[in-house]
């Protein structure tokens, strides 16, 4: 079995061992687990039932990280996106109207569309299309949106009439511990010690027994508190919920003008996120070749679209490679066998589902004042989870260092793209404006010729996206 694993995932070609890249792939599946819970919470939101997504996402995050290490040999872990589940449950469904199903179908055409891609030339041409600057300012844009869902799910920012948004209600338990649970994550971060990589899964856990015990202890906050429970049973039994409801909705979807921009920002979002963790990652493992190109890339990004197709077939969001690989690298991993131990453990993790029980929402009340009316409106908010989404958005604004800040253009459309992804609280709508400025500016700055044609078609795109949705589709 040693000759085995050293031949087939050429471990000893690449300087590491079998039992590096066993430690490598528990780390990286420790450093990114927090996915299960939080992902199921979100997308739960939708209507879909808690425990089958919780089961889709293990499964397809078992199955993209065993097909990336024995596939591609890359050791990186993949599991349903932070930022892009956010797009599918509060832009999607809760935004433009479209059913979880629907939602679901749209992740799988994506997917299918980025398979495509890979499997062509296309890939290079895409990518070379959209500037830099414009794509780390989407990057750094989803942080501040999830930081924000992060913000709104903890219950320390809430709804406003007459502000939009106010601080939350802090004389409230559950709001503490929320916050208890987001000052502990950055603290653990801050430390920059081992255990720092594990911060969010840490977090999570001792935020969520504290809560536990808070309600044991005093039995008056009780309702306030997380607690343990195993209502719906178990995550595979309910996973009947959700598959193959993506083919189901196909019609419905693809009769929807809207559908194909919500299906190009899926594709976007995905092909990106995907395409920068691969180089960041590729470069720490030194997959890299002499002209920067990734080593096999291709077969790297088939593994990631083919984790997007099964996950939206099981019931999950877009599958993507996770940037928490690189803590693996970091304990040597430098092959696919450290990718398909975390593909392993994700399927162990079914077995622990019962043990997440805590991190569900717990009902608060809200007094929220409109037209001088005051109004009692519950929010649900989520102690354990809402600290993982502020954390992992806090560290996707750090790409804005690597923004041109020189360049008037580039300063412009990476405000527009964040601060319309943030109030207008949609991914898209980021997006969308940033391609549309980006394109106007560069136009008024007589740079024409810095402008790829692709630009100008995708800019074009959402024009007739906006034209669609605000006056044939009224």
């Amino acid at each position: 079995m040693k000759d085995f694993l050293n031949s087939f995932f050429k471990i000893e070609e690449r300087g590491s061992t079998i039992t590096k890249e066993v430690l490598g792939g528990l780390t990286i599946f420790l450093a990114m687990v927090y996915v299960l819970p939080v992902n199921a919470g979100m997308l739960s939101e939708t209507g879909m039932s808690f425990a089958a997504v919780f089961a889709a996402t293990a499964i397809a995050a078992a199955v993209a990280s065993i097909i990336m290490g024995a596939f591609a040999n890359y050791p990186i872990g993949l599991a349903s996106g932070m930022g892009v589940n956010a797009f599918f449950t509060y832009t999607v469904v809760f935004g433009l109207g479209f059913s979880w199903q629907e939602a679901l179908a749209a992740v799988l055409v994506s997917g299918v569309l980025f398979l495509v891609i890979s499997l062509t030339g296309l890939r290079r041409k895409v990518i070379n299309a959209i500037p830099r600057n414009l794509k780390i300012a989407v990057g750094a844009g989803i942080g501040f949106f999830i930081a924000f869902i992060g913000l709104k799910n903890g219950g320390l920012v809430v709804a406003d009439g007459a502000t939009y948004v106010k601080l939350g209600l802090l004389e409230n338990p559950t709001v503490l511990l929320s916050l208890f649970g987001i000052i502990l994550v950055f603290v653990l971060h801050s430390l920059k010690l081992k255990i720092s990589r594990f911060a969010i899964i840490i977090s999570i856990i001792v935020t969520g027994l504290l809560g536990v015990l808070i309600g044991l202890i005093f039995p008056s906050l009780t309702a306030s508190m997380p607690a343990f429970t195993n209502s719906g049973g178990g995550a595979l039994s309910a996973l009947g919920d959700t598959f193959g409801q993506a083919f189901k909705a196909l019609p419905s979807l693809l009769s929807n003008p809207v559908s194909y921009a919500v299906i190009f920002t899926f594709l976007f979002i995905d092909f990106f996120d995907t395409a920068g963790t691969l180089v960041a990652v590729g470069h720490d493992a030194g997959l890299l070749d002499k002209n920067g190109e990734l080593i096999g890339g291709e077969r790297a990004l088939v593994a990631d679209a083919t984790g997007t197709i099964v996950g939206a077939v099981l019931g999950t969001s877009i599958v993507t490679s996770y940037i928490e690989s690189t803590t693996g690298i970091k304990q040597g991993a430098r092959t696919g066998l450290s990718a398909t131990v975390v593909g392993i453990l994700f399927l162990v993790a079914l077995l622990f589902y019962p043990l997440f029980s805590f991190v569900g929402s717990i009902p608060v009340t809200n007094v929220v004042i409109i037209n001088n009316s005051v109004n009692l409106v519950t929010i649900f908010v989520s102690p354990a989870t809402s600290l993982a989404l502020v954390y992992v958005g806090a560290l996707m604004i750090g790409q804005l260092k690597e923004i041109d800040w020189k360049d008037n253009v580039a300063v412009m459309t990476t405000f527009i793209v964040i601060i319309m992804m943030v109030l207008t609280f949609s991914i898209s709508e980021g997006i969308a404006f940033g391609f549309i400025f980006y394109v106007i500016l560069m136009l008024a700055g007589k740079r024409v010729k810095e402008v790829d044609p692709v630009m100008f078609i995708l800019a074009g795109f959402f024009l007739i996206y906006y034209i669609l949705k605000f006056t044939v589709l009224m």
